[in-house]
């Protein structure tokens, strides 16, 4: 069995870290500037949404394409074409919103090409990690990717909104299409990431690429712990993603939370992610029954929205924000840990790619039927459903992925 160095001595995949966090830094400008870009443009809510729409489209209609091209094609290949495409794309957007009059049309077409690139790039990327740390490493590398996800996007959106005012949206575009070429200069000095071995199975060459998709497909089905991910995953982000906006309306209409207390209920999301997550480079090997910590999570998820649907000021939201993130953090870590331990290399890049296709289309269908009851009801009675609702999937997840329950 090949021995890997560990985290801190592994040059390729430090490498890896480094060009995933400051393209994700650079993307968080992108956002940010192309909404503002929108608004001040168009005046338009309904544009934005044009935007978000197409790339949920794209993501559920090319994410299993993408992951299984990264099963059968070099993966560090695939990652350095989707850099220098979408830097170019990038660069020529940027050009063509400082123009004064641009069809809508065109930046809506610019925009679906980069999430192209990042849907090809993400699979390649994420099934890589195993092939460059081991799986003796793996928990600990999930751990610092999380950790750096959730400081670039907190520092980003923080210092992206500074960057967008001085400096304006062409400008905030062009410093992302700079970043995805510092990415691919870093993949470059990555050297050769090994790709998986097949078991019992032909060349990939002799293989029709329809063959491995399908193979993906069945794979994910068939085979308990992958469809349990599938499962559970989506669930979890189709009943997360909306609570975002309620605690945001809830904050404004129920709590008078002031602008510090918004702030700081904002931060506290991702800040219990980053905890999570640095609990878990810190107890390393020593956290035993991990999908115990699972279900202890979901079980906890749920009680924990009803008691925030029930205060009545900002004061006690935080904390209890902040614990929501924490234990959100813990099940989605692990789960994403186990993943990549339990599923064969030769088909994470397919499974990965099946996972981001469904990912990208449940928070949609979360935020749209919640935001409907929202409108119908109050935020707090919907808070307090989506409690119930997790708390409902808590125990039929307890009985039903027992193969996630035992895992340790």
């Amino acid at each position: 069995m090949q021995s890997h160095p560990t985290i801190w001595h592994n040059r390729r995949f430090l490498l890896l870290l480094c060009s995933f966090s400051i393209s994700l830094f650079g993307n968080t400008f992108h956002s940010i500037a192309l909404n503002l870009w929108v608004l001040q443009t168009t005046g338009s809510a309904k544009m934005m949404a044009v935007i978000t729409v197409a790339n949920l489209l794209l993501s559920s209609l090319l994410g299993s394409i993408a992951g299984t091209l990264a099963d059968r094609w070099n993966r560090k290949s695939i990652m350095l074409v989707a850099d220098l495409v979408s830097c170019c794309i990038l660069l020529a957007l940027a050009y063509v919103i400082s123009l004064q009059q641009v069809p809508f049309l065109l930046i809506v077409v610019m925009t679906g090409l980069v999430t192209v690139c990042s849907l090809f790039q993400s699979p390649a990327y994420q099934s890589s990690i195993v092939n460059v740390v081991g799986k003796e490493h793996v928990q600990k590398a999930v751990g610092i990717l999380n950790l750096s996800e959730n400081i670039c996007r907190t520092v980003g959106f923080s210092a992206g909104g500074a960057f967008v005012y001085a400096y304006g949206a062409p400008t905030a575009i062009l410093f992302d299409g700079v970043t995805f070429l510092i990415s691919f200069l870093l993949v470059l000095c990555v050297g050769a990431i090994p790709m998986p071995v097949r078991v019992n199975a032909p060349p990939r060459e002799e293989r029709k690429f329809i063959q491995d998709l399908a193979d993906g497909i069945r794979y994910v089905w068939k085979f308990p712990f992958a469809r349990s991910v599938v499962v559970m995953l989506p669930v979890l982000t189709m009943l997360f993603m909306p609570s975002l906006m309620l605690m945001q309306v809830m904050a404004v209409k129920n709590w008078n939370a002031s602008p510090f207390q918004f702030g700081l209920m904002e931060a506290c999301i991702p800040l219990g992610y980053m905890i999570g997550s640095g609990m878990i480079l810190l107890l390393g090997d020593r956290l035993k029954r991990r999908g115990l910590i699972i279900m202890l999570g979901l079980f906890l998820m749920g009680p924990l929205y009803i008691l925030l649907s029930l205060v009545d000021s900002a004061t006690p939201a935080i904390p209890i924000i902040l614990l929501i993130g924490l234990v959100f953090s813990l099940c989605t870590l692990f789960i994403n840990t186990i993943l990549r331990l339990e599923v064969t290399e030769e088909l994470q890049g397919r499974v990965f790619g099946v996972l981001g296709s469904i990912m990208s289309f449940a928070p949609s269908v979360g935020l749209t039927a919640f935001s409907f009851l929202s409108d119908s009801f109050t935020p707090a009675l919907v808070m307090a459903v989506i409690g119930s609702l997790l708390l409902l999937f808590a125990i039929t997840s307890w009985h039903g992925f027992k193969v996630i329950r035992d895992y340790r």
